[in-house]
């Protein structure tokens, strides 16, 4: 008999995926909002662009429940502490495997689990830069760049991720791709936007996946190829004359004429 970790993993289609996170945790009371599906669609556009040989799919179910025992109170320190294991020990009993329990408890560094697996790196990055992106009670969301130097110089400063220069240089390349609805906006800040403005998590998946997915992997694709003609723009002029046919008919008459001048010296 299939368990619930078969079923969802076998069900490959992220949409789908996020439907059952969300079933899943109306009836069984885990944590599933906004915030997860928001870090989930950063996740897999970070698995896109750097092409890290980690199973998508599987890291991307990780995602979506690897919170599953998260609590909202950020006082109470000892469930802070607690809430990753807590939430593998779950997921253990729900059918997952032990590297798959193993990665959702890396997901922070309070388990003091080594050696990490490199899906938990991934979903440190996610975890950590995504959520500052957001406004809490205690503070506004930072903008990205203000996030990136706290993930790398405060969060992340006496930790070792393998991933983490490759995850600034694909923060870096999205803060490049405008969006252009009513308004020119960078990728990110508009599924910030969209997040803060949509209330039911129902909508807000259905906003990600049939509205934002669609424009920004359509804006990489172009904004790829602009760089993939940039490239062979380069080789080509590469390959011109270094001096143009008229400097090229002065350079050679000079040399004729020096040419002369040496033979009637010799004379």
């Amino acid at each position: 008999m299939n368990t619930f970790a078969d079923y969802i993993l076998e069900e490959e289609d992220l949409a789908s995926k996020m439907e059952i996170a969300y079933y899943l945790s109306k009836k069984s009371k885990i944590f599933f909002d906004k915030s997860v599906v928001f870090k989930t669609e950063i996740t897999r556009l970070f698995l896109n662009y750097s092409k890290i040989e980690v199973d998508k799919n599987f890291v991307l179910t990780a995602c979506l429940l690897c919170n599953c025992k998260k609590v909202d109170n950020a006082q109470d320190i000892n469930k802070i502490h607690a809430y990753a294991k807590e939430g593998a020990n779950y997921l253990r009993g729900m059918g997952f495997g032990k590297k798959f329990c193993k990665v959702c408890q890396e997901i922070n560094r309070y388990s003091d689990s080594n050696p990490r697996e490199r899906e938990s790196d991934i979903l440190e990055l996610v975890e950590q830069f995504g959520g500052m992106l957001l406004d809490r009670p205690e503070r506004i969301g930072f903008k990205p760049d203000e996030a990136l130097v706290l993930l790398e110089h405060r969060n992340l400063k006496a930790q070792y991720n393998r991933y983490l220069n490759t995850f600034i240089e694909f923060i870096n390349f999205l803060e490049k791709i405008q969006i252009n609805d009513f308004v020119n906006m960078t990728a990110l800040r508009r599924l910030v936007k969209i997040h803060n403005e949509t209330e039911e998590l129902t909508k807000f998946i259905q906003k990600v996946v049939y509205e934002f997915e669609p424009k920004i992997d359509k804006r990489i694709e172009e904004q790829n190829e602009e760089i993939t003609q940039k490239m062979f723009s380069k080789i080509e002029s590469s390959n011109r004359p270094l001096f143009s046919e008229e400097t090229t008919r002065k350079i050679m008459a000079h040399i004729q004429e020096e040419s002369k001048m040496g033979v009637n010296r010799a004379e």
